[in-house]
């Protein structure tokens, strides 16, 4: 398992992947591997993600609406990501690991290591989201590879299932980053 100063740094390359991604997104209405999205509505969702998390973690509780998708367009989208990355990776490093955190979206209260573990692994899966839309590949550090499949497995097995990703695809034990995917309801095949 990853120490709390190893998950921040996994999370903000995951972040620092998806601004060299931002950058040359170009069309926003390409589909995505998130059944109905396209580009914009991706990019929407992770920075209002991010948005919410930073307000979360800075202050210990945000409203529902903190964490609402954020319009973007193709002369936008980089600089909105980039700000709410900076954000999100500011709050998170500015925090107590321990410290409770009010996740209204979710509905919960967990310590903040919980709480950007959750992120790492969002990052790490819409990064490559976002790298498959654009026809490139994207697999993270084995490291993140390793702590994104651990969680995936827990959110597998949770009595709840996987209300916020799709409904998991079965491992084939032959590639963690690939079983990660699949286990998030993604197809590592997809293009």
């Amino acid at each position: 398992m990853l120490t709390f100063s190893q998950t921040l740094a996994a999370y903000g390359r995951a972040l620092d992947d998806t601004t060299t991604l931002a950058t040359a997104a170009g069309d926003l209405t390409v589909p995505t591997p998130c059944a109905g999205w396209d580009l914009a509505d991706l990019f929407g969702h992770m920075i209002g993600q991010n948005l919410g998390f930073a307000a979360a973690v800075a202050d210990g509780d945000a409203p529902v609406a903190a964490y609402e998708s954020v319009a973007v367009t193709g002369d936008d989208v980089a600089r909105r990501w980039q700000d709410s990355a900076t954000r999100v990776r500011d709050a998170f490093g500015a925090a107590d690991p321990e410290a409770t955190v009010h996740l209204a979206e979710f509905g919960f209260r967990p310590a903040v290591t919980v709480a950007l573990g959750m992120q790492l692994l969002d990052a790490a899966v819409h990064a490559w989201d976002v790298a498959t839309a654009l026809g490139q590949t994207y697999r993270p550090a084995e490291a993140t590879v390793t702590f994104v499949l651990d969680l995936a497995r827990q959110i597998a097995a949770s009595p709840g299932g996987t209300p916020v990703f799709a409904a998991p695809l079965a491992e084939s034990g032959t590639e963690p980053w690939g079983d990660a995917l699949r286990l998030l309801g993604r197809d590592p095949g997809a293009r």
